[in-house]
């Protein structure tokens, strides 16, 4: 066996007696086992005795960002927020899984070229929650961060770092709750850690950067364009969806277009946007959790929707193809139920569940019967996106009374005048 190579968190080359295997050495509970991260991110052990030799390739040690950039630089000046997620990630050499970034430094330290295109002037760190772990609380506190930074007159757009799996969802909230929002908000992320070669986190980051400082004024998500380190697109907070577990493109358009492809050192955009204003920004985070999701599939019964009328103030429903489910001419019809709960007070949005497209009451009977027991057709809204904004309406005060005008008005560019074609 040969002579142990390599610490916790180096990457190093191993000779084996066919291969040369290359990766970052883990701690190994087991005397006679190296523990090797690969670069595509997955854990091997190999036997000690089966090691003929090797190198270590680099040291655990990080690039170290002495001081934060001087304000007096000259650079464009943003602020960030950092809740979580993988791009706020590093190895634990102990477990082969990723762990936060210990604080503020910790992260200057991983990224140092995001410090050298532009000053951050303040740096948020309101929790380190993985996104499948927030709550509307989370949101909330987050609008609240953001619309403190936009409302400084020195900085001139906020990044936003945050976990993939429920991104969508924080960026609609987002949408929302910053009214009259006259400056970038670029919400950004990574597939792959940091520390491994594959990772987007660099790019993605540097692209929010730039979006952060240029023309056009929103909620934004930025992320690879394609799977190389091409370049990034940014895409509107209520119209994105991630629909890839682990491509570094995962982050798609939904019924629109992208509204600019991003490069470290420019954003060309693909058409209309909204362009920047002086005007403050009003934080308007409220929310009623009292809302919930529900998927139709075949043979499900209505009786769901008693559950959800004693407890909850309203339901998007994901429905079939135009907007349909059993009615007349079903064993199960949903009709009747709906009809009971609809005017017990439950408010009942419908989307479609093929994601691209409408939804369409007036082309089947079926729709025409549901529309008229009082369902909302809520047009090609995302079904997320229309979960968020139902909460966010009926958590103002008085407003449930209104709950199907106001769903039906486009608050943040939710609802598409022209459907683009599927991008997948």
């Amino acid at each position: 066996m040969a002579e142990q190579i390599g610490k916790p968190g180096e990457r190093v080359r191993l000779r084996l007696a066919q291969e040369e295997v290359e990766g970052t050495m883990l701690e190994s509970h087991e005397p006679g086992i190296a523990l090797l991260k690969l670069g595509s991110g997955y854990n091997i052990g190999i036997p000690r005795e089966h090691i003929l030799g090797g190198e270590v390739l680099a040291t655990a040690s990080v690039p170290v960002v002495q001081k934060r950039v001087s304000q007096t630089t000259g650079k464009p000046v943003i602020g960030m927020v950092i809740t979580g997620g993988t791009i706020a990630s590093v190895l634990d050499p102990k477990t082969g899984g990723v762990k936060w970034v210990a604080s503020e430094e910790h992260f200057m330290q991983y990224y140092p070229e995001l410090f050298e295109m532009v000053t951050v002037k303040a740096i948020r760190i309101p929790f380190k929650v993985a996104s499948e772990s927030m709550t509307s609380d989370h949101w909330m506190t987050i609008a609240q961060e953001v619309g403190a930074l936009v409302n400084d007159p020195e900085i001139q757009g906020v990044v936003v770092t945050h976990g993939t799996d429920f991104l969508g969802y924080t960026a609609a909230a987002l949408s929302f709750m910053l009214r009259d929002l006259g400056k970038p908000v670029v919400l950004t992320y990574s597939q792959r850690s940091i520390d491994r070669p594959s990772s987007d986190a660099h790019l993605n980051l540097q692209c929010a950067a730039r979006l952060a400082i240029d023309t056009a004024a929103g909620v934004f998500v930025v992320g690879h364009a394609t799977e190389s380190d091409d370049y990034c697109q940014a895409l509107l907070g209520t119209k994105v969806r991630k629909l890839h577990s682990s491509r570094r493109d995962a982050f798609q358009p939904v019924n629109t277009t992208v509204v600019a492809k991003v490069w470290p050192d420019k954003v060309v955009y693909a058409g209309s946007f909204t362009p920047r204003h002086t005007k403050p920004c009003v934080v308007d985070a409220v929310f009623s959790d009292k809302v919930a999701l529900v998927k139709f599939y075949p043979g499900q019964t209505p009786d769901i929707l008693d559950f959800y009328a004693l407890k909850y103030r309203g339901i998007i429903l994901e429905a079939a193809g135009l907007g349909h489910l059993p009615v007349s001419e079903s064993s199960h019809s949903w009709l009747s139920t709906l009809k009971k709960s609809i005017r017990a007070g439950l408010v009942v949005g419908c989307v479609t569940q093929t994601v691209h497209g409408r939804v369409d009451p007036y082309v089947y009977s079926n729709g025409r019967e549901l529309l008229d027991a009082g369902v909302l057709f809520l047009k090609d809204g995302l079904a997320e996106t229309m979960l968020v904004k139902l909460g966010w309406i009926l958590g103002h005060y008085g407003w449930k009374k209104d709950a199907g005008t106001k769903m039906l008005e486009n608050v943040a560019g939710e609802f598409s005048d022209r459907l683009i074609g599927l991008n997948l």
